[in-house]
């Protein structure tokens, strides 16, 4: 089990603008509204090595959008422990994570919209976070 699966078993993730994969992989984002879905991802990084350090640095997560997928699982989009937190994930139909990303300064996304396998997430601060469902580094439009 991966470190972000351990921490998604509390629906915790990592208190830092990251992306992360079921897998283990890990990549630093930063919200940019002129890059294409209005994020960019950044360089990969070690989620292990991070928790080593701080173990303590996560947030809990709490949805306030869900968009069922079906059989494909769902995606789902809410807040995290402080006011200025949001994250987007998608997850399997019982839940299990696929991916998921977290932003400091988003606030809560509340809002989803979806269109084939591109979904646009909405923030409570007007912020937009659109994604290609099936792989979140992908930029898209």
């Amino acid at each position: 089990m991966t470190a972000i699966e351990r921490l998604w078993e509390d629906y915790d993730l990592p208190s830092r603008d990251s992306l992360h994969f079921a897998d283990g992989r890990s990549f630093d984002v930063e919200l940019d509204s002129d890059a294409p879905g209005g994020f960019r991802v950044l360089d990969a990084f070690d989620l292990d090595e991070m928790l080593k350090d701080d173990p303590s640095w996560t947030s809990s997560v709490d949805g306030r959008a869900v968009v069922d997928l079906g059989e494909k699982g769902l995606l789902w989009g809410g807040e995290g422990s402080y006011g200025s937190d949001g994250f987007a994930a998608r997850l399997t139909a019982d839940r299990a994570l696929i991916w998921a990303i977290f932003f400091t300064e988003s606030n809560p996304l509340n809002r989803i919209e979806l269109s084939g396998n591109v979904a646009t997430f909405y923030s409570t601060a007007d912020i937009t976070i659109t994604v290609d469902i099936d792989d979140p580094r992908t930029p898209v439009s």
